[in-house]
This record gives C-alpha cells, sequence and structure tokens, in this order.
C-alpha cells in the first residue's frame, strides 16, 4: 500500500484532495447536526457550533457543495490515471475501456468460420457487439508469405490467421499497422512483419498454437482465433474434365469448373477447442469468403459437419457479393448452398445475401476479370428449405467488399431474431447482473 505514496506515482494529490473534500463533506454535514462529530473531533464540533454571521445552514450548504466537488474530482482524475495507465491505449476514455471490458463479455457466443480477407473483414464488425468470438481459419494456404513459410519452415501459413487477430484487436495502434507491414526489397519481398513475428512467437512459446496466443495477448483481441486443426494439410480439387489439382493455389488459379475438393490427410483432425466453441455457440457462422478455399476446408474436417448439426446455434451462411473466377463462375446464392451442401449435408438455417447496388465503374473492372455480382435466387433458396435474409452489404471502395458493420447487424438479427423471449431476457440479465 506504501508504493502508492511513492515520488513520481502521480496519485498522491488526487488522494490528498479526496481526503480534502471528505473533510469538507464532514464540515458541511457538522452544520446541520453539530452533535455528529462530537465523538470523532471536538475541532469539528466546535467549528460547527461557531457563528460566521450567516445561518448555518446555508454555511454548511456551501461547505457540503465545495467538499462534494472536491472529492468527486480527486476520485475522478484518480480513477482516471489508474484506467489510463491499466488500458492498452492511452488514447481511449474509461467508458470505453469499461465497455470493452464488462459489456461485451456478456453478448452472444459466436463462431464464424472461413479464412482470407472476408473473414477479417467481418470480424472488424461483430467485435463491436460481443467479445464472445470464436474465430476459425483454414490453414491450406499454399501461396505468398504464407506459403515461402511454410514450404522452408513446415509451419502452418500464418497469413489468414494473422489478418484475424489484426481485426479483433481491441483498438487499431501502431503495433497492428507494424503487422501489416510487407517488405519489397530483398530477399525479404513479399514476406509480412506479421507472419514473421507469429512464427518467431511459435518458436519462442513452444508450437504454432501458443504462439497465436501469445500473439492474441499483445494485441488484447476482443475473442480468440483457432487454426482449424494443427495438422499439415494439404488441399486438393477435381475438376470438370476429370483432371486432379493438389495446392489451394493451383485449385484457385485452375480456370475449370470444380466437381469437388479434398484434403490430404483425409481424416485430419480439428483442434479440440473448435468442436467445443461449435457446441456452446449461440450462432454458427459460415463465410464470407472463397467459397471452395476458404469456406469448405472446415467442412472436410473430421467431426466438424456432425458437430455444426447438432448445435444448437443458429447457423448462418454469409454469401459473397461477387463470383470468383476459378471457383465460381455464374454462380447463383443457390449454387453457392448446393456446394456446401454437397461436401458438408444439410447444416445451413440462414443465407444472407447481398441486395445493395454496386458501383458501375467497380462493376467494369470486375467484368473485365471475368467476375459478375453473385445473384441472390431467394425463391430457389426457400425451395432448398433455408431463410434467404436480403440486406444492403456494399462496401464502397476500390474493391467490392461486405461492410463490417452492417453485416454485423444483419448476423445480430438473425441470432436475436431466432432466439425465444426468454432467452433474449436472460441475455439482459447477464449484462446487468454484476451492475446490482
Amino acid at each position: 500500500m506504501l508504493k502508492w505514496l511513492y515520488p513520481g506515482m502521480g496519485i498522491k494529490r488526487w488522494i490528498i484532495l479526496g481526503w480534502a473534500g471528505t473533510m469538507l463533506i464532514a464540515l458541511g454535514i457538522g452544520f446541520f447536526y453539530p452533535r455528529l462529530f462530537y465523538s470523532i473531533s471536538k475541532a469539528a464540533t466546535m467549528l460547527a457550533e461557531t457563528r460566521v454571521g450567516i445561518a448555518n445552514w446555508l454555511a454548511g450548504f456551501v461547505i457540503f457543495t465545495a467538499g462534494l466537488i472536491t472529492a468527486g474530482y480527486a476520485l475522478l482524475k484518480a480513477f482516471g490515471l489508474v484506467v489510463g495507465e491499466l488500458s492498452p491505449s492511452r488514447e481511449r476514455s474509461v467508458v470505453d475501456v469499461i465497455y470493452a471490458k464488462r459489456y461485451l463479455q456478456y453478448g452472444p457466443k459466436i463462431v464464424v468460420m472461413g479464412g482470407g480477407t472476408g473473414l477479417s473483414t467481418m470480424l472488424k464488425g461483430i467485435k463491436e457487439y460481443t467479445s464472445n468470438i470464436t474465430a476459425v481459419v483454414t490453414v491450406t494456404d499454399d501461396g505468398g508469405s504464407s506459403g515461402r513459410l511454410r514450404g522452408d519452415l513446415g509451419i502452418l501459413p500464418p497469413g489468414d490467421i494473422r489478418n484475424c487477430l489484426v481485426a479483433l484487436a481491441d483498438k487499431e495502434s501502431l503495433m497492428e499497422r507494424v503487422l501489416q507491414y510487407r517488405f519489397t526489397g530483398g530477399e525479404m519481398a513479399g514476406h509480412s512483419l506479421g507472419n514473421l513475428f507469429l512464427v518467431a512467437l511459435s518458436d519462442l512459446s513452444g508450437g504454432f498454437y501458443s504462439g497465436i496466443r501469445a500473439l492474441s495477448k499483445v494485441l488484447a483481441i476482443r475473442g480468440r482465433v483457432l487454426p482449424s486443426t494443427l495438422q499439415n494439410v494439404v488441399m486438393g480439387a477435381e475438376l470438370s474434365d476429370g483432371t486432379v489439382v493438389r495446392g489451394e493455389s493451383s485449385v484457385s488459379g485452375s480456370g475449370k469448373k470444380i466437381r469437388r475438393i479434398f484434403l490430404e490427410p483425409a481424416d485430419c483432425e480439428p483442434l479440440p477447442e473448435v468442436l467445443t466453441a461449435i457446441k456452446e455457440a449461440d450462432a454458427i457462422v459460415l463465410g464470407p469468403g472463397s467459397l471452395y478455399t476458404s469456406v469448405m476446408p472446415h467442412l472436410l474436417m473430421k467431426g466438424i459437419p456432425g458437430a455444426i448439426r447438432q448445435s444448437k446455434a443458429v447457423k448462418i451462411y454469409v454469401c459473397n457479393v461477387m463470383t470468383q473466377p476459378g471457383e465460381t463462375k455464374n454462380y447463383t446464392a443457390s449454387d453457392h448452398l448446393k456446394a456446401i451442401e454437397k461436401h458438408g449435408g444439410r447444416l445451413v438455417d440462414y443465407v444472407i445475401v447481398n441486395s445493395g447496388r454496386i458501383p458501375e465503374r467497380l462493376l467494369r473492372r470486375y467484368r473485365s476479370e471475368g467476375a459478375a455480382p453473385v445473384k441472390a435466387d431467394t425463391r430457389r433458396l426457400e425451395r432448398m428449405g433455408v431463410r434467404p435474409i436480403r440486406e444492403n452489404l456494399v462496401l464502397e471502395t476500390d474493391v467490392v467488399r461486405h461492410h463490417p458493420e452492417k453485416l454485423a447487424r444483419a448476423i445480430l438479427k438473425i441470432i436475436f431474431a431466432a432466439q425465444s423471449s426468454s432467452e433474449r431476457v436472460k441475455f439482459m440479465k447477464d449484462c446487468f447482473k454484476n451492475e446490482k
């Protein structure tokens, strides 16, 4: 306790000011009730009984008010000093810190499964509503920096996992921008600093999963990020002409229609924490992301489709806004769902499709690359036994992406609409039970 009084702590002044304010409050009350302080301090009693030329009640009120303001100001400054020092970012307000740590922990438990840019984009929106997020990331990437590190060091591809960790970070900071930095020259060209950092943490902490948890603590993320498996798996595909290709980059770059995909080894097992998260979830979200190379690999893991079917969670598929050349050319929303059911069985309750308009300047560019907007054939989706949810989800930038905030709100509306009245009441009680 004496450490609070050490030089340089910056809190002694507020302790002294708070003590002085408390004394003024006590003295003000003493003007109304002189005998109240008799057993505590004769000096206070004498002051309280002294005639100062004005009514006792007025003197008491002025002194009491001054003490209340002084003590309140000191308490606020001391509290702000402590919380500011403990906060991951000094720029954040006290209320933001408390909101992130206390309120969001009572949000719905959401498991999101995917990979690539689509998953990290969605996470940026969901983290504003709950910190009970489990992002399950595919580990079949064999291109770019991740592919090089995978080939050189035999480590699982870190790129998509890094993006999800940064997306779930409590607040964007210089550290997060550094992790996204990509070298442009020399032998390091193309490598992301975050990928290298994650590899280093994995080596220091004794494993890839331990490295992910260590980086999660560094970034103070909301939720957790899990690789779908810790086994070194390779994706393959059988194309429409019977050709078989192996490797994620070969699958997406084949240019031919995909008949089916597979993993080697075929009996690869998911991380046990993934199955536990699915079992306890309030909602399971597939996508957004590349249908065959980001979403589908999860459904080929031993035990994951069965765990999803057995879970009482609401199951949602977020359909892509645009088709993807080499994977889903000319696919409608129902074609995406058919591919999921072909590989994982009947899993989905709701399909979120975009109803927003895409700017013509972007459409022209995407058409030149062989991509087009995904047709929201909602009647066919209904005949397949799912409920389509149409929302304007377009984020207008230089590329077509889901709007993180709009997509998160659409998912939360589905979750709460699917819950019973008693479950909604329970959620609200959980939010405020510690406030009593």
